[in-house]
């Protein structure tokens, strides 16, 4: 009989031991879910550690093997959230790769003037920073990522804040590079150029166009008009008018400022060709 006794389940089975590395991954990615869940306030206090231990699944005595006291936990969540730790915020965004080499692919022609180049470069922001302003707006993970950058001066002096900060630091650098490298690809690929009285840099313009994409995000909450306001216009000199969303209109009035056909570069068919070629290459890439 003792044959037919069933195996245990649940709680009564024995949880397979895991490495203080796992133990650490799992606590993280748990609270990381519900930080995202439920909002930030850099205290924490609306995340019960007992409930990421469960969530988590691990046994209470290796999370206290790891962390002695939940505090020391909740400042390596706070570090795991200002290194952007969340693949949403870690990656790059293929999606939005995809959509500048389908933009240009549609709008060749636009090759052929110095004016219309400079409208394409416009055009490619115009449709890219509305599908940007909704990855940051509707991510709760970047929201996540937003609140700790807002909050973080509120942490206490001390080695916790400042590593918080050297974090978020490093994670926007980061993010700023990419985005500085998606700029230059296209900029360079359309034949225009940076203005070089201005004396500035892609990582510049990455940063002010990013700042302003960042600004709307947390403004949108309290003033909707943000998410739907459009405005039919040509600022650009595109052969045709089209409609503007608010945060399109901010990150190409900034990003154009810099930008100016490159007198430097003659097109022709075969260049256009060889810009068709380079775009329906499947290794093209902006990063």
């Amino acid at each position: 009989m003792g044959s037919d006794t069933p195996a245990p389940t649940g709680a009564a089975r024995r949880r397979r031991r895991l490495s203080d590395e796992q133990t650490e991954q799992r606590m993280l990615s748990a609270a990381l879910d519900m930080v995202n869940s439920a909002g930030l306030t850099v205290s924490l206090d609306h995340i019960s550690f007992e409930d990421v231990i469960r969530d988590a699944g691990v046994s209470r005595s290796a999370v206290y093997r790891r962390w002695p006291y939940k505090d020391l936990f909740f400042s390596d969540l706070l570090k795991a959230l200002a290194r952007g730790a969340s693949p949403a915020i870690g990656g790059g965004n293929a999606d939005a790769v995809e959509n500048v080499r389908q933009i240009m692919l549609d709008h060749l022609d636009w090759l052929r003037t110095p004016d219309t180049r400079r409208a394409l470069a416009a055009e490619v922001l115009r449709q890219g920073a509305r599908s940007e302003f909704e990855t940051f707006h509707r991510s709760a993970e970047w929201r996540t990522y937003f609140a700790l950058q807002a909050t973080f001066l509120s942490l206490p002096a001390g080695d916790l804040r400042t590593e918080v900060e050297q974090a978020l630091a490093a994670s926007d650098a980061a993010l700023n590079t990419r985005v500085a490298a998606a700029y230059q690809r296209v900029t360079e690929l359309i034949g225009l150029r940076l203005r070089p009285e201005l004396d500035t840099s892609f990582h510049d313009i990455a940063t002010l166009a990013t700042a302003i994409i960042r600004g709307l995000v947390v403004m949108a909450p309290a003033n909707p008009d943000i998410t739907t306001r459009h405005v039919h216009a040509n600022p650009f000199a595109a052969p045709d008018a089209a409609d503007w969303s608010q945060p399109a209109l901010g990150m190409a009035a900034v990003v154009m400022t810099f930008v100016e056909p490159d007198p430097a570069v003659t097109w022709d068919d075969d260049r256009i060709a060889a810009v068709r070629a380079t775009l329906e290459s499947p290794t093209w890439t902006m990063t």
